[in-house]
């Protein structure tokens, strides 16, 4: 089979094969670059075409400009079939070709394909070695948006179904927006949070450029629960292809008391269904064994939920500098083990 590899330029060709593929999610659409070029990041679309000129593979990536290594950060793909050995040797080929190109120390790639010993096997063939960091989510819950609402809730934990008759008594008000005003609220929230839980909050440029990025094109709804006028918890959900992605949530005390955030997930999911989308994806999770990680909490809220539990493969880096990728490998371990995550 003949396969060209060439820079992507049509935002509708794009989306159509990503979203044709049910793995796929946010991660890899056009819009997520349109906000990292924003961020006055350079971005790269590459598209792998065949004799016929069809696009039967896909990836995108940003240069990360890190003080530890310039590098071309992949997530959530490439999209492709990976059963096809010749495709996946050209993506991969490629993907290297670009990192050199921008003048990267590495590559790193975190693919959209479930963890196994030939995901892994497949990585190491083609000269790529697990990462020091991981590269978004690479442990997730997941949610069968096809089963109804009442087969969701008979699969959850009886302390959820509390929770939730909880909230609902409460008499407390969800809005809906795709206004990025909204976003004053939502990072507002999250300052106190993060105070709250230690750690150190996404700015509001950021955010509210990734928000604008996605309202666009109808992309995005942030979910806010109000009682008596004040707000209890938000959430800024992504709709994209099969797949509704839990991408942000803040919550304040008030919120944890009246148990707000269930009530915020199920009016997710009905828009979700209303959209045609059939998978709820309520992003990372740790082990349950892992009781000191600082997100064990909110994964055994997550848990409670009843979803299925999905690993995807780690990122794993492809080095291009060797003396420079050192530094990088030793900070990155060093983060990881304070942080940790």
């Amino acid at each position: 089979m003949k396969i060209a590899i060439i820079d992507a330029g049509n935002r509708e060709q794009w989306d159509k094969f990503i979203t044709s593929h049910k793995e796929s999610n946010f991660l890899q659409s056009w819009d997520f670059y349109e906000f990292h070029a924003s961020r006055g990041n350079l971005v790269t679309r590459r598209i792998a075409i065949n004799e016929n000129g069809n696009i039967i593979g896909a990836y995108a990536g940003v240069v990360e400009t890190a003080k530890r290594g310039r590098h071309l950060a992949i997530a959530g793909g490439p999209i492709i079939d990976w059963h096809c050995n010749e495709l996946v040797d050209k993506i991969f080929g490629d993907m290297k070709l670009e990192g050199k190109r921008l003048k990267c120390v590495f590559v790193r790639v975190r693919p959209q394909l479930e963890l196994s010993d030939k995901s892994l096997k497949c990585m190491r063939e083609h000269g790529f070695a697990k990462a020091p960091m991981y590269l978004s989510v690479e442990y997730a819950g997941i949610l069968n948006l096809e089963k109804s609402e009442e087969e969701i809730l008979a699969g959850a934990s009886q302390g959820f179904r509390r929770k939730l008759r909880k909230a609902e008594k409460n008499d407390i008000d969800v809005q809906v927006s795709n206004n990025p005003n909204v976003m004053k609220d939502f990072c507002d929230l999250e300052t106190k949070h993060a105070e709250r839980q230690g750690y150190v909050p996404f700015t509001r440029s950021f955010l509210t450029k990734q928000f604008e990025a996605f309202a666009k094109n109808d992309e995005v709804l942030m979910y806010t629960a109000r009682k008596d006028g004040e707000i209890l918890a938000m959430n800024f959900m992504v709709f994209y292809g099969a797949e509704a992605s839990y991408h942000y949530g803040v919550s304040s005390d008030l919120g944890t008391k009246y148990s707000a955030a269930p009530l915020l997930h199920l009016k997710a999911m009905e828009e979700a269904r209303k959209r045609g989308i059939t998978r709820y994806n309520l992003w990372g999770i740790v082990g349950q064994e892992e009781t000191s990680h600082r997100f064990y909490g909110v994964s055994e809220f997550k848990r409670s939920f009843g979803c299925e539990e999905l690993k995807y493969t780690p990122a794993h880096d492809y080095v291009i500098n060797k003396a420079k990728y050192k530094l990088t490998k030793l900070v990155e371990t060093v983060r990881k083990r304070r942080r940790h995550v």
